[in-house]
């Protein structure tokens, strides 16, 4: 006899739940996130340090930010100090990071190389985290490690793949759509034609995009599922169960994708805008770790979720 068929928003609270139960989870990606960005961080107290000296510019930004002088180091800094700019602070620090996405403009090199550290650390824990919750039970530490290792060099192999996909989309589909397309559909067009253009292509872009990362997620959640060696195979499940159920699979991915909207919206009304010391600067730093650990839980929750909606879907089947 089949169960009641698994219904988005069924495998979404389900993945909420899969989710809170597992706090240690959150915690562990939370002080990875934190440990590869300190040495980012000592760098550029570093290049500040020497920047402000024992300056009347120092005694200024202690006392709160000072916009102009930022303005100016990062106009004079080379490497990984030109990304301390006033566009960091706040919200603002979002919006120039979702830019950067948007138009495929280049970080420093450091910051490339903390990205490749951070990636594979996720490589590393992703296999582990969605066994814990296929699982839906208290794993050890030595059992989640070795769920860890058991997957590791099976998702470096698909990491592979998306990296090659990801290579694609931004390296020769951006460049056509906004080098190439866009000045050809633009030329003599009025500026708010011209600016609807623009947002219909980056709406484009970004629906590519999301069609891919739904394909990999879904990829990850059937190799663990069914234990599945081979990521093409993995892909091409993945590729049959978003075919065969578009409406479950893709309105799981929407309710998170949502929900990240939700969280974006929340921290463009708490964030502060800079400046202040002493409780406010204390008040700043935990209004911004607050939707980091936000943003991670989004992120466990598409695993979760996914895991939900694959699970109860196959049962559904048997």
């Amino acid at each position: 006899m089949l169960n009641s068929p698994m219904t988005p928003f069924h495998a979404w609270r389900d993945g909420i739940r899969r989710v809170v139960s597992a706090p240690s989870v959150l915690v562990a990606v939370w002080a990875i996130t934190t440990v590869v960005a300190i040495p980012l961080t000592l760098a550029i107290r570093a290049d500040l340090a020497a920047g402000l000296g024992s300056s009347f510019d120092a005694d200024a930004a202690a006392q709160g930010m000072n916009y102009d002088w930022m303005q100016e180091f990062s106009g004079q800094a080379a490497g990984l100090a030109t990304t301390f700019r006033p566009t960091i602070v706040g919200f603002a620090g979002v919006l120039d990071n979702l830019s950067a996405f948007a138009d495929n403009i280049p970080r420093p090199g450091a910051v490339a190389a903390a990205s490749g550290a951070y990636v594979l650390a996720w490589i590393f824990l992703s296999g582990g985290v969605i066994r814990r919750y296929q699982r839906d039970r208290v794993t050890s530490v030595a059992g989640f490690l070795a769920d860890c290792g058991t997957y590791f060099f099976r998702f470096f192999r698909l990491a592979l793949v998306t990296g090659f996909v990801y290579g694609v989309i931004f390296g020769a589909l951006h460049p056509l759509l906004f080098a190439n397309l866009y000045p050809r559909l633009t030329a003599g067009a009025l500026e708010p034609a011209a600016f609807a253009i623009r947002a219909g292509l980056y709406a484009l872009f970004v629906l590519l995009l999301a069609a891919a990362n739904i394909v990999f997620d879904y990829a990850k959640i059937r190799a663990v599922v069914e234990d599945r060696r081979s990521m093409v195979m993995a892909l091409a499940a993945s590729s049959r169960f978003i075919a065969a159920h578009p409406s479950g699979a893709i309105g799981v991915y929407l309710l998170n994708a949502l929900l990240f909207g939700a969280g974006l919206a929340a921290y463009s009304s708490l964030a502060p805008p800079g400046g202040g010391i002493g409780v406010m600067a204390w008040a700043a730093f935990a209004i911004g770790q607050i939707y980091i650990a936000g943003r991670l839980l989004v992120r466990l929750l598409f695993f979760g979720s996914e895991t939900a909606m694959v699970e109860g879907t196959l049962l559904n089947r048997q």
